[in-house]
This record gives structure tokens, sequence and C-alpha cells, in this order.
């Protein structure tokens, strides 16, 4: 990968090389080398010209990706980490079953919530867990007891809900798509999603209408600011967001990922979070990646790279929530492409990326 960097005063090349160690079945360590040639601009050159090379920076990154759960789903999701008990919440989507992943001890145990599909579950502010089972949104009374209690039946279930995230005021943001299982994912109907949020204390409300693959969601540390992804254009979009109100207005286009040659046709932008630094990190899904965007450019500033293709979700995690949780799906593979990538459907865990997220928020209803 090559990225080239710019302002007025000075051109910085950063040439990254990628390479994996197997440590052990399950444990992996992703050396990132740049090597940033930093050249300064001559103050006297009208032209612009960059004549005079100050020198030569060699910076060497390591990040450890590591293996937590192998092979834990089939299409691995929605992963929030619950600052309170310290463990990472996740779903295997299309088979209704929630995950909860506890690093002090190991364990990765799970919920099977029925035969439905479960695209998040975020714990609620008095207790329990806010869930989505197809278009239904419900209430789960606690990890152990399973008892699910219906909120509301938001659309029909000719469409399916599919990633959420709940906003700084406890609001859940949900996007729905056409349920399409059964059916191979190039077949999908297109622009029959919407975007809702759901008020603590009220139904959900209607935001966007004919997308066709809403994922991710983040929004800026001052909460002016709302990033969305609908996958099936490519596109990372920012919206003006009004956290008293609910409401989203100005869309634009952050990024698309027809401009990234090193991202192969079929990438498309999934789950996404924001790091404490306003710099945006989007799953690739058929890209293999974690790509950190920075939203003022809309260009990947770092790379991440992970032994299977199909990376779904991530968000930031641990004590001083330094830790990347990344999910990641096997669906439709073929047992050919699973014996290329036998990691597929596992949960990852990168450490010494050198950088921190934020808490993540609980549903206030």
């Amino acid at each position: 990968m090559q990225i080239d960097y710019q302002n007025t005063t000075h051109k910085a090349r950063a040439i990254v090389h990628h390479a994996y160690v197997m440590q052990s079945a399950d444990m992996y360590i992703y050396i990132s080398e740049t090597i940033i040639h930093q050249h300064v601009k001559d103050a006297h050159t009208e032209t612009g010209a960059y004549q005079r090379v100050l020198g030569t920076r060699h910076i060497t990154m390591s990040e450890k990706i590591e293996v937590v759960a192998k092979n834990s789903t089939m299409h691995g999701e929605g992963p929030h980490w619950d600052d309170t008990t310290q463990c990472l919440y996740y779903v295997d989507y299309f088979v209704d079953v929630a995950h909860r992943y506890n690093p002090a001890t190991g364990q990765d145990s799970q919920l099977n919530l029925g035969a439905s599909v479960l695209s998040v579950i975020i714990p609620r502010q008095k207790g329990g867990f806010v869930v989505s089972q197809k278009t239904d949104l419900s209430i789960v009374d606690s990890w152990d007891s399973g008892k699910v209690t219906t909120i509301e039946k938001v659309e029909a279930d000719t469409n399916m809900f599919n990633d959420g995230k709940v906003d700084a005021s406890g609001r859940l943001w949900i996007g729905s798509i056409f349920n399409g299982i059964g059916i191979d994912q190039s077949k999908w109907l297109q622009g029959q999603g919407s975007l809702y949020c759901l008020e603590g204390h009220g139904s959900a409300r209607k935001h966007l209408t004919n997308l066709s693959s809403p994922n991710g969601m983040a929004w800026t540390e001052d909460n002016s600011v709302m990033y969305f992804i609908d996958s099936t254009p490519r596109q990372v979009w920012a919206f003006d967001f009004d956290i008293t109100a609910g409401a989203i207005s100005n869309k634009r286009t952050v990024t698309d990922f027809s401009r990234f040659s090193d991202i192969p046709a079929l990438a498309i932008p999934d789950g996404m979070n924001i790091d404490t630094e306003g710099k945006l990190w989007v799953a690739a899904y058929e890209g293999g990646k974690v790509l950190r965007i920075d939203p003022t450019t809309g260009n990947v500033i770092r790379t991440v790279k992970f032994p299977c293709e199909k990376i779904t979700s991530l968000c930031f995690g641990g004590k001083d929530f330094t830790d990347l949780y990344v999910t990641s799906s096997a669906v439709q593979m073929t047992p050919a492409e699973l014996s290329k990538t036998p990691l597929a459907g596992s949960l990852f865990k990168v450490t010494g990326l050198g950088v921190r997220g934020r808490k993540a928020n609980m549903f206030s209803g």
C-alpha cells in the first residue's frame, strides 16, 4: 500500500509493508513498517518545487492480531464493548445467537434468542439489553434469563434490521435492508432499506429511505456530526447532527471505496467506529482489511490486514479502550474458500495500534 500526505509546508511519502508471522494456531503478529521520506518546501521558491531534502525517518510499528474466539460465528456482527462488565457483546446475525466474550477468562458464552435474525445486542441503562430480531425491536431482561419482550414491530418481515448503534442521548439508530435469507447476496433487492431511531420512551422514527445496505455509524465527540455507511454504493456519509432533537441533515460524502486502488472492486464498507482523534475505522467486507480514514480528506491513513476477507464490524474495548475487536464472516463461502481462509467467522482482537476509542453508549429505554 502507498499513501501520499500533503499540506502547504511539507510533503511526506509513506510506504507500508505488511507481513504475518504465525506464533501459534490462533495468534498472528501484524508488522507494518512505514518509511517516511519528508521533504520541506523551499520558502523562496514561487513554483512550489520541493528542492531540499531535510531528512528521512524510519518508523516501524507492530500490531498484534489475536484470534480470541475461533470460528465462533457464521456471520459475526454488532460488536459492543460493555464498560460495566468489561465484556464484549456481539451477534451471529443469521442464526439469532448473541455472544458474550470475557477477556479476563477467555470464555465466549452464547445466548440463543430464537429462530430469527439478530443484528444488535446493546446494554440498557435500566439493565438488560435492547435487541433487534428481523424487524422487531425488543428488550432482553437479562443475559441469564434470556426473556424477550417486544417493544415494537417496525417493518414487515420482507425486510430485516442490520447494523445499529446508540447515540449519546441513549437513542438507538438502526437500519433495515431486504430480507435476503436463503438468497445469494448479489441478488438482494436494493433501495428497500430505511434508517430509524428509537427513543428510550417512544416509537421508532424514520429518518432516511431508499437505502440498500445501511451499516456502520459513529458520532464526533461534540455530537455535531453523525457518520453513516450505505454499503452498496460503497460510501461513507456525514450528516449534521442535532442531538437534542435526534435529527440529521445536510448529507455529504466523506469517502467512496471506488477511490482506493488497493481495495478489491467487490469490497464494501461495513461496520464503523471512531477514535479519540476523530478518525474513522471502517471494516472492508470482502477486502480483508480495516481502514483508518481521515474524514476531513476521505483518505486512508492506515490499514490493518486480516487473515480472512469478510471483515464485518469493529469496536474499541478494554480498560483503556486501546483494544480493537473485529468480527468476521464465513457466510456463503465454498469449502475451497474456507480452506484458504480457515479463520473466517472468528472474533479478532488487535492491540498495539497506539490509538484509543471512546466508551460506547447504552440504550436509555
